[in-house]
């Protein structure tokens, strides 16, 4: 009987079309990240349009644009010292196009100020530093305050009177006067701005007394003769800045550190689209003309391999909760 064999060659059929579809499924994934990108891409820059993490941030992706031959939308989300911006990253679709352009204070130092952060280191994979810089105390250029230790004087002589501006709570810019006020022993006020922008313009204005910005937001008013540069972070002298000094120089040991901007991807994305992103962030990063732009703003361009941006990351985790514990600067 011809039944039987019908029903088992139908079976077969069967079997075989459930086979490709799964294969084909399977396929699919890889055929996709292969394909990547196929669509606009999207760097969330968790602070204040024009201000220090979003000028870099929008050249970059001016230049990775012409790479990959697709738009890159800049998304500024600032707020809750860049959590805001960085948790909307944490819960995006891990397809690699929703980039975060993080920074110290959200992909480091926010992990011990806040104990209901909406997000964890875990939650992304870094893939390498953009550009960093120092901080650089500056003062209003008429300010009878001459170098740091006319600050100091200042401070310990009228305690609570001088206040100093930054880019918010928790950010490096609050950070580092949080360390002059523990290793200089004097009493300061701190202000925090809604980024580093209007940061920036309230030290011009006179608003405040002083502050540790970012020398890629001061360095254009340092040079324009509106703010008065005192003393920089990090382990040696700026080439934009060489007659001012290091904190080090001046007798105040910690401030070795500079702020650090990066890329990170949802935890879960394709490890060839985290590649192939990576590769490419690197290849810009080397181009004459954005080394020569970054410089110009004061940085130093970035691009190292991605293990040794993960420690770096994670060195400064530790180091700045350090700091926040030991001063109890718990901030929710």
């Amino acid at each position: 009987m011809p039944f039987p064999h019908r029903r088992h060659a139908l079976r077969l059929a069967g079997a075989s079309a459930l086979l490709g579809l799964a294969t084909l499924a399977t396929s699919l994934p890889a055929r996709a990240d292969a394909a990547w990108p196929t669509r606009p891409i999207t760097f969330v820059v968790p602070g204040a349009a024009g201000g220090t993490t979003d000028t870099p941030a929008r050249f970059m992706a001016l230049k990775l644009s012409e790479r990959l031959g697709q738009p890159i939308v800049v998304d500024n989300k600032p707020g809750a010292g860049g959590s805001l911006g960085s948790s909307f990253v944490a819960r995006a679709q891990p397809d690699g196009y929703t980039v975060l352009v993080g920074n110290t204070g959200s992909n480091a130092i926010n992990y011990t100020a806040y104990q209901k952060l909406p997000y964890k280191a875990d939650d992304f994979i870094a893939l390498t530093d953009m550009i960093s810089f120092a901080n650089v105390l500056v003062v209003p250029v008429k300010s009878p305050i001459k170098g740091l230790k006319d600050l100091v004087a200042a401070a310990k002589r009228e305690p609570g009177k001088l206040a100093f501006s930054s880019a918010g709570v928790g950010q490096t810019t609050h950070l580092m006067g949080e360390l002059l006020r523990q290793s200089a022993g004097v009493d300061v006020v701190h202000v925090p701005y809604k980024g580093s922008a209007p940061a920036t313009m309230a030290i011009v204005g006179g608003e405040t007394q002083f502050m540790f910005d970012n020398l890629t937001g001061s360095l254009g008013h340092v040079k324009d003769g509106k703010l008065r540069a005192l003393a920089v972070t990090g382990a040696t002298r700026e080439p934009e800045l060489p007659d001012v000094p290091t904190m080090t120089e001046l007798g105040m040991k910690d401030f070795d550190k500079v702020g650090w901007m990066g890329f990170f991807l949802p935890a879960k994305t394709p490890p060839a689209v985290v590649k192939k992103l990576t590769d490419n962030l690197i290849a810009v990063l080397q181009d004459p003309a954005v080394v020569q732009r970054y410089r110009e703003l004061g940085g130093r361009p970035g691009g190292m391999a991605p293990e040794q941006f993960s420690k770096i990351v994670e060195r400064d985790r530790q180091d700045w909760g350090d700091l926040i514990r030991s001063q109890k600067l718990q901030l929710d």
